[in-house]
């Protein structure tokens, strides 16, 4: 599963082959986030979540937010070609 982007010492991964609608999974030590991506523009929206802090979460979706663009192309590479 390739990492797309670190935020703070987690990574936002797409796994290949995975399902539509597109998105991206935050993986931590103790904690994992599913964000939908609603390409091409957004907005990010968070489909599920656990084990992280309600702060961070915020920052993780702040960042992801600002990098909507990119990580649509991102899906579109790694898992759009089905």
């Amino acid at each position: 599963m390739p990492a797309v982007l670190w935020i703070d010492g987690v990574r936002a991964v797409v796994y290949p082959n995975d399902h539509a609608p597109g998105h991206f999974h935050v993986l931590g030590p103790d904690a994992e986030a599913v964000f939908v991506l609603n390409c091409p523009d957004g907005p990010l929206c968070l489909r599920e979540t656990f084990g992280f802090a309600a702060a961070r979460l915020r920052r993780i979706d702040a960042i992801l937010s600002a990098s909507i663009a990119s990580l649509c192309e991102a899906w579109e590479r790694i898992d759009g070609d089905r």
